[in-house]
């Protein structure tokens, strides 16, 4: 049996925060998918499109992961693809309850399908990419903190507008 985990998140935009959740994750399971989801309480920066495209670009090395555009629950997403994993990143205990919420929510709609909890590393615990998004905004370096792609793509968004 092929252990596949779906790697859920809106990653708007993706950072090496969320790509070393997807590296370490494709080392333990055999297969990953990340799952681009909208999420509705959010005003994205980039497109469902141009979400998947970045991730595409920045896991194109990684022989196991795919990425894919969702809609609707995660638990059903996962049945349609017969995963048997949610694979979410912890930055710090702060997480943990929103975190544990979802996790029992999915349970209660798929006991079949188990959440796998993986912390992410100390150097990006600090990291998300609301806060990529309003440094970006300002023009300062985000090249630590994200890939070239999506650094470019940010740079490309933000040089027609003036900091608020």
């Amino acid at each position: 049996m092929t252990r596949l985990a779906i790697c859920p998140g809106s990653f708007d935009p993706v950072t090496f925060g969320h790509l070393d959740i997807i590296q370490r994750g494709a080392k333990v399971f055999d297969e990953v998918i990340v799952a681009v989801f909208n999420n509705q309480s959010k005003s994205p920066l980039f497109s469902v499109e141009e979400r998947v495209s970045m991730l595409e670009a920045v896991t194109k090395h990684l022989g196991n992961v795919t990425v894919d555009a969702c809609s609707g629950l995660l638990v059903d997403y996962a049945k349609q693809r017969n995963a048997q994993t949610i694979l979410r990143g912890l930055r710090a205990v702060s997480d943990f309850e929103y975190e544990m919420q979802i996790t029992s929510m999915n349970r209660k709609l798929n006991e079949e399908v188990e959440t796998f909890f993986m912390m992410t590393n100390n150097q990006y615990s600090f990291l998300s990419s609301s806060m990529v998004k309003e440094v970006a905004k300002y023009q300062a370096n985000v090249s630590d903190l994200v890939p070239s792609v999506v650094e470019q793509a940010l740079n490309k968004k933000f040089s027609n507008k003036t900091a608020e």
